[in-house]
């Protein structure tokens, strides 16, 4: 597969929108997480609070880049309908994020978590950082929810759209 396929050309390639979506999605994280311990180190909001922060300008940089580079074509012509959808998506994904900080958090909407009131990661981390790794493994999960969340409900064309002019290696379907 060429490059230039893979960075350049517009796709509705499923493999080729994945992969350019691990790149968004992890320039969108380090934005989410910097923002998340930034607030939370300088500011000392509860975890969860930050997170939500986190959340908002990172899902602001992933549809940006997500429309521009990942994802050729909209079902969803009005762009104001295009992104309450996206939001809603990353919604559920902040949902989820936060359950899954829940057991790592010293406060949070559940109290402080279990992971943490039993330290359970000993002298590896101070309890005060366990967010973090709460937040990290949050980030895989949530990921594989939103790209195909959002592929299939705001990009999944139909096959007539999907189809693409053979490349030298043959199709990409």
């Amino acid at each position: 597969m060429k490059l230039k396929k893979l960075f350049v050309e517009g796709t509705n390639n499923t493999f080729i929108q994945f992969f350019r979506s691990l790149f968004v999605g992890g320039i969108a994280t380090v934005v989410d997480m910097a923002v998340l311990i930034l607030v939370r180190e300088l500011a000392h909001l509860p975890e969860d609070i930050c997170a939500v922060f986190g959340f908002v300008v990172g899902l602001t940089v992933n549809y940006i880049i997500s429309n521009v580079w990942v994802f050729s074509k909209a079902k969803v012509k009005n762009r104001a309908l295009d992104f309450i959808v996206f939001a809603v998506i990353g919604i559920i994904g902040l949902g989820l994020t936060q359950l899954i900080i829940a057991p790592f958090a010293m406060e949070g909407l559940f109290g402080e978590g279990f992971l943490v009131s039993n330290a359970v990661f000993g002298s590896l981390l101070p309890v005060d950082k366990y967010y973090i790794v709460g937040k990290l493994i949050a980030v895989v999960l949530v990921y594989m929810w939103n790209f195909f969340a959002r592929k299939f409900l705001l990009y999944n064309n139909t096959s007539e759209d999907n189809k693409e002019i053979p490349s030298e290696e043959g199709t990409d379907k």
